[in-house]
């Protein structure tokens, strides 16, 4: 499958968050896609929603999966997943582990 985070980022961005990454986890014909997003003051549940909206809206013009599957917005949280370079270099010094 692509990389949808171009096709997602410039939206995500314009509403003021940081797409920290995407992932597409499927197996037997269904799947979930999960899109994770930051900003400064935290992301609610409303955050979460206004997201998914835009989201979807996306996936449905471009339609890049062809299969079935779930969409889920989330903020990284603690366990916050290294998709980028950027990340790496943010966290430099900081304990992790993997999972």
């Amino acid at each position: 499958m692509q990389d949808l985070t171009p096709l997602f980022e410039p939206v995500v961005v314009s509403m003021g968050y940081e797409l920290v990454g995407v992932e597409f986890l499927g197996a037997g014909g269904y799947g979930t896609l999960r899109v994770y997003i930051d900003r400064e003051q935290g992301v609610s549940l409303d955050d979460c929603a206004a997201i998914s909206h835009q989201i979807s809206g996306i996936l449905d013009v471009e339609e890049p999966i062809k299969q079935a599957y779930d969409l889920e917005i989330s903020s990284p949280g603690i366990d916050r997943p290294l998709f980028k370079l950027a990340d790496f270099e943010r966290f430099t010094g900081k304990t992790a582990k993997s999972s």
